[in-house]
C-alpha cells in the first residue's frame, strides 16, 4: 500500500485524532479526512460512534476497549514501520482525560514519532446544544475542567474539588458521574443547594440526554434515567434563568459602543472630535 503524502515514511509518524463528542458532523475536516485515508485504525468502540469510525472505509480497524497499553503500542508501531497509515481515534479531543501521553512516550521510545489533530470537546457541544455561552459578564469568567478521583489515578491535593469549588466558577466535571454523591455533598457549601446542575449524557450520539436540575435533588433525577458513564457534569450560576437573563441585560464590553479598542473607537471619542 502507498504511503500517505502527510505521513514521512523515515520517521515512521502516527496520526492521533480527536473524534468530537460524537456527531460525525463535528469532525474537524482534516480529521475526517485522516480517516478516510487512513489503513489502520485504532479506536475505543465504546466511546466512538460507528458513524465516525465508518469513515475509514478502507481500514484495519482494532477496537481497543479490551486491549492494554503494550498491546495497542507495539500494534501501532508495528503497522507505522510497515509503511501504514496509522490513525489513534479518541473520543472527544485528545488532550483531555485521553490517556495519550503514556502512548506518545512509548510510540517515541520505538521510534515513531506521534501528531496531534485536534477535537471538538464534549463540553463544547453541550454548550452548543444548549444553545448558551458558558462564560457570562459578571457572573462567571472562569471554567474549570475536571474530574474526580473514583477508580482512577489519585488528584493532585491542591486540586480537590472542594479546593476547586471554592472559586464558584463554572465547574465541567468528567468521570464522576458515579461519584455524584461526593460532587454534591462537596459543592453544597460552597454554591449552594439551590445552585443549577446540568448533566449531559452522550452528547452528540443518537440517544443524547440532557437533565437540568440543582444540587439538592440532581442526584435523583440521574437515578431514574439511570445513567452509570459517558456523561458530563457541569455545576455554575450561568445555568440558572435568572442569571442568563441579567447577562443579556448587562452586555460585555466588547461590543459597547462607548468601549474602543485598536479596531474601532468609541462613539463618546467620535461625536468629541
Amino acid at each position: 500500500m502507498a504511503v500517505s503524502e502527510d505521513t514521512d515514511a523515515d520517521n515512521f509518524s502516527i496520526d492521533f485524532v480527536g473524534a468530537g463528542p460524537g456527531d460525525v458532523e463535528l469532525l474537524t475536516l482534516r480529521a475526517a479526512r485522516l480517516l478516510r485515508s487512513s489503513q489502520v485504525l485504532l479506536y475505543a468502540g465504546s466511546l466512538v460512534p460507528s458513524q465516525v469510525t465508518d469513515l475509514a472505509e478502507n481500514a484495519e480497524k482494532h477496537d481497543t476497549s479490551s486491549m492494554v497499553l503494550p498491546q495497542m503500542v507495539e500494534l501501532m508501531a508495528a503497522r507505522a514501520k510497515a509503511g501504514l497509515r496509522v490513525v489513534r481515534l479518541h473520543s472527544g479531543d485528545p488532550s483531555i482525560y485521553g490517556a495519550i501521553a503514556e502512548q506518545i512516550s512509548a510510540l517515541r521510545g520505538l521510534g515513531v514519532s506521534v501528531r496531534l489533530t485536534a477535537g471538538v470537546s464534549a463540553y463544547a457541544a453541550a454548550a452548543a446544544r444548549l444553545g448558551m455561552e458558558l462564560t457570562l459578564p459578571e457572573i462567571s469568567q472562569t471554567i474549570i475542567l475536571t474530574r474526580t478521583s473514583v477508580r482512577a489515578s489519585a488528584m493532585p491535593p491542591n486540586e480537590s474539588l472542594a479546593e476547586l469549588g471554592r472559586s464558584r466558577a463554572t465547574l465541567v466535571i468528567h468521570l464522576s458521574i458515579n461519584n455524584l454523591a461526593h460532587v454534591c455533598r462537596t459543592l453544597s457549601p460552597l454554591y449552594g443547594e439551590d445552585c443549577p446542575v446540568v448533566i449531559a449524557y452522550r452528547v452528540g450520539w443518537d440517544d443524547e440526554l440532557f437533565l437540568h436540575g440543582t444540587i439538592s435533588d440532581i442526584r435523583l433525577q440521574v437515578k431514574r434515567a439511570g445513567l452509570t458513564r459517558t456523561a458530563l457534569i457541569f455545576v455554575g450560576l450561568v445555568f440558572a434563568k435568572s442569571a442568563q437573563a441579567a447577562a443579556a441585560l448587562a452586555t460585555s464590553r466588547l461590543y459597547d459602543a462607548k468601549h474602543s479598542h485598536i479596531f474601532r473607537e468609541s462613539s463618546c471619542e467620535e461625536s468629541s472630535q
